[in-house]
Order: C-alpha cells, then sequence, then structure tokens
C-alpha cells in the first residue's frame, strides 16, 4: 500500500496502517509519512514523490506494486502535486482513499474479508 497524509492526519491513521499492515500489506510512503510511520514502529519503506525523481510512486503503481493507495492532501498546490497520482491509480484500478474515515472503511472491510466474515447483502434487505 501507498500512503502519503497531510500532517494533521499523520496521527490519526497509524491505527489503520498498523491493521494494514497485520494483515500482510507492505507500506510504502513518502519521506514525511515514511518517517513519521517508522517512528511509531511500523516499517515503512520510502518512495519518491513525483517531483522527486524516478522510480516514483506513479512508476509503482504502473508496475503493480501497489495495490491500495491512502492520499490526503492540503491546499492547491498539493492537491495538483498529486494529480499523477490519482490519475496512474484510476488508469490501473487501484483504490485510491483520499479521507481517513474512507482509508478505516477500506481497512475493517479487507480485514472482514481475509477472516471469511463479510456477508454481503442487497441495500434493500437493510431496509425492509
Amino acid at each position: 500500500m501507498f500512503v502519503s497524509v497531510r500532517d494533521a492526519d499523520k496521527e490519526r491513521v497509524v491505527e489503520t496502517i498498523r491493521l494494514l499492515t497485520s494483515l500482510g500489506f507492505h507500506a510504502q510512503a513518502t519521506g514525511g509519512t515514511a518517517r513519521f510511520l517508522t517512528e511509531r514502529g511500523i516499517p515503512t519503506q520510502k518512495i519518491n514523490k513525483v517531483s522527486e525523481g524516478r522510480p516514483h510512486i506513479v512508476d509503482a503503481i504502473k508496475n503493480g506494486s501497489i495495490q491500495l493507495v491512502f492520499n490526503t492532501t492540503e491546499g492547491a498546490q498539493a492537491l495538483a502535486d498529486s494529480r499523477s497520482l490519482r490519475q496512474a491509480a484510476l488508469l490501473h484500478k487501484v483504490p485510491y482513499y483520499t479521507t481517513l474515515a474512507g482509508a478505516l472503511a477500506a481497512a475493517e472491510g479487507i480485514k472482514a474479508y481475509m477472516s471469511g466474515d463479510l456477508e454481503v447483502r442487497a441495500l434493500q434487505d437493510y431496509f425492509a
């Protein structure tokens, strides 16, 4: 999985990433996020932003080594910088989450699926 979150989200993403690594996912992150996660005991490999040169995150997505993306941004420049990341994720059908709530829901869903505790029902069944 690839993780790059704004400073305000770093502390709150830790448990989600910890859950996914316990399920066998390997964390890759941009410099600041990788340092933050590593300091909290989560093994994390640093990967370059596109602007930092190759090999970078878009290369990793195209090569199939990223299956999940968590990316939160702040400000117009950060959003513009992540455009190629979002485009690569879309083109290569890699799930891309831009909120912490979405990241946690994805992690919990993966956990349920892997434990065999995932039940699929039609939405109408909940309101029948």
